[in-house]
């Protein structure tokens, strides 16, 4: 029987550093509905559902889902781990991937190449990922469990960070889970260097920037193109260079066993520029 592939895209509104940052505009439509778009591109078949918080404040991007028709799941706003998992149930997925809504510029060729490992070796791996260690470039984050998988760890994660961030208690745990992990070719790791994701306004200017120099010629534009864009003109990787290696990682080195301090930085203590 096929098994049902759903992509977990989390989405709120809610931000401490750039407060509704999904619902931005990149090239007349929001930074959500460009991302999804892109999802949308990968070669396997797959659903995408939009999981966002019960808040009032996220009713826009209940709007939103509905306006770009792909369907939606409303759960807890700090327990992603939860919300992760229900939404997986509702849709009844077998295979679920988490992806952040903070990934716009994500390459579709890269979320099938892990794909295509999972598969792969399917019998050998619960969890696959790029992100452990980390080599792609910051953005393309990638996280492929089984239902049995995400299931035990909503059972059994209690930790504020493992619920916050839904993944950790899966790849914290080596004993109690088969992990996997897809690296970028050559040995090369360009996940402190090269920062794709949304967090600040300088990472807003930096995607929006990509996308009008990219969309036009070709929608599909892959993780390639971009790194060959940022040879060509320094000046776009230079917005929000002093971002690059700055993640969450940050805040619980001292609480994660397979994080080091090597695998983060702390943010620059102002933004050189505002919204």
């Amino acid at each position: 029987m096929k098994q049902k592939i759903l992509i977990v895209v989390q989405a709120r509104m809610a931000s401490s550093r750039l407060p509704g940052k999904v619902m931005l505009p990149i090239l007349g439509k929001s930074l959500l509905a460009r991302m999804i778009e892109r999802l949308k591109m990968i070669s396997h078949e797959a659903e995408v559902i939009i999981a966002t918080s019960e808040t009032p404040a996220d009713d826009i991007i209940i709007n939103e889902a509905i306006n770009i028709s792909v369907p939606y799941y409303r759960g807890s706003l700090n327990n992603l781990l939860d919300r992760h998992y229900q939404a997986a149930k509702l849709r009844n997925a077998d295979i679920v991937l988490k992806i952040p809504s903070d990934c716009p510029l994500i390459d579709p060729r890269i979320v099938d190449h892990v794909l295509d490992y999972f598969f792969a070796n399917q019998n050998s791996f619960d969890f696959v990922s790029n992100l452990h260690p980390a080599t792609y470039p910051d953005g393309n984050d990638v996280e492929i469990m089984t239902m049995d998988c995400l299931t035990k760890a909503w059972e059994q994660a209690s930790r504020e960070l493992e619920l916050e961030h839904t993944t950790p208690y899966i790849w914290e745990n080596p004993q109690l889970f088969r992990l996997g992990n897809v690296t970028w070719p050559a040995d090369l790791d360009y996940s402190m260097s090269h920062r794709f994701t949304i967090d600040y306004a300088e990472d807003y200017y930096f995607i929006e920037r990509v996308f009008r120099e990219l969309y036009a010629d070709n929608n599909n534009f892959s993780c390639d193109d971009i790194l060959n864009l940022l040879t060509q003109k320094p000046e776009i990787y230079n917005i929000n260079a002093q971002y690059a290696g700055v993640n969450w990682y940050r805040h619980h080195v001292d609480e994660l066993k397979t994080i080091t301090s090597a695998q983060t930085k702390q943010a620059p203590t102002k933004n050189l520029q505002e919204l």
